[in-house]
């Protein structure tokens, strides 16, 4: 039963009409109550009583009597009342008990355990249902702090991205930070990000490879271009990309630029699709996402879906 409730009605009376009868006498009653661990000042009215006059009182008036002060007794009484529950619904010899109170005992100390094992399997329902409750509240208020912290994240991204178009005298250094800033986008949205890949030569002084990034995204490895051009992207900047994925067996393509793509470059994105997958993207499309508040893994599925169902490796998505 739960350590929070005292004896209900019901448990109480029967508890009243049972001790008495797996106690063959008054002082055995008051023995019972005491080793149950019920306090010498819940017991010393009762225990007077019969030391004076033995008639003047009767086994159940007993324990209804320290029972009521038990009962009373809040948490400080939990001890003693679940000792005694566990001491009548233990007990099985019934050969101490008066031959007339042996089938009553019996059918009594039935009833109880029934009772305490539903209001055990209540109370452990109860216990259920509140420690999922618990968890519920937890988890929400956790995804809560998580949305938040992700909403925080986008916020900052969107204000470095903004940033960016007023740098025009620094165009060496805009692109750097462009990849910081769109890497930090792609971590806000759960997207593993290693970014400013290098590959080093044997000797391990001279750097063979650069790549701005590479994300993981719904299983599969993409590697990430991102260019800031005045100029649309012509074959020319799109073939060392090329070739780094056809260096790499599994390995996709994105390839983020502040201009448009030319036909050519579309046209050879499509030659190679059916080898590698090349996902072309505009800049504008990630200030529009930022913008309105878009998913960011939406708009990237939805580019990825077109460009290898569809063969359209450059469909814009604005809205």
């Amino acid at each position: 039963m739960s350590e929070h409730f005292h004896y209900p009605p019901d448990l109480f009376n029967l508890l009243v009409d049972t001790i008495p009868l797996l106690c063959k006498s008054k002082p055995d009653v008051l023995v019972f109550l005491q080793g149950a661990g019920v306090n010498d000042d819940e017991l010393s009215e009762m225990r007077t009583r019969v030391r004076a006059d033995k008639a003047s009182v009767s086994k159940f008036q007993i324990v209804r009597d320290v029972l009521t002060k038990v009962n009373a007794r809040g948490e400080s009484g939990l001890r003693a009342r679940r000792e005694i529950i566990k001491r009548v619904t233990e007990f099985e010899e019934f050969s101490m008990c008066w031959e007339n109170d042996v089938y009553k005992a019996k059918a009594n100390v039935a009833d109880i355990r029934k009772m305490v094992q539903v209001k055990d399997s209540f109370t452990r329902m109860k216990q259920e249902r509140d420690i999922a409750h618990e968890e519920s509240v937890a988890r929400a208020r956790t995804e809560k702090t998580a949305l938040l912290e992700k909403r925080r994240k986008i916020e900052i991204v969107r204000d470095r991205l903004n940033a960016l178009f007023g740098m025009d005298g620094e165009p060496q250094k805009r692109g750097k930070l462009l990849e910081g800033v769109l890497n930090d986008l792609f971590r806000a949205y759960g997207i593993h990000v290693k970014e400013d890949f290098k590959r080093i030569d044997l000797t391990g002084s001279v750097v063979v490879e650069q790549i701005d990034g590479v994300i993981e995204f719904e299983s599969h490895t993409y590697l990430v271009e991102m260019k800031w051009l005045k100029d649309p992207v012509g074959v020319n900047e799109l073939a060392s990309h090329m070739m780094r994925l056809y260096a790499r067996s599994d390995a996709r393509g994105l390839f983020i630029s502040t201009s448009e793509f030319t036909k050519p470059v579309i046209a050879e994105c499509v030659t190679h699709s059916t080898n590698k997958l090349m996902v072309l993207s505009s800049l504008r499309e990630f200030v529009m996402l930022l913008m309105s508040e878009r998913d960011l893994l939406q708009m990237l599925r939805t580019k990825v879906r077109a460009a290898s169902l569809d063969k359209k490796p450059y469909l814009e998505v604005l809205a």
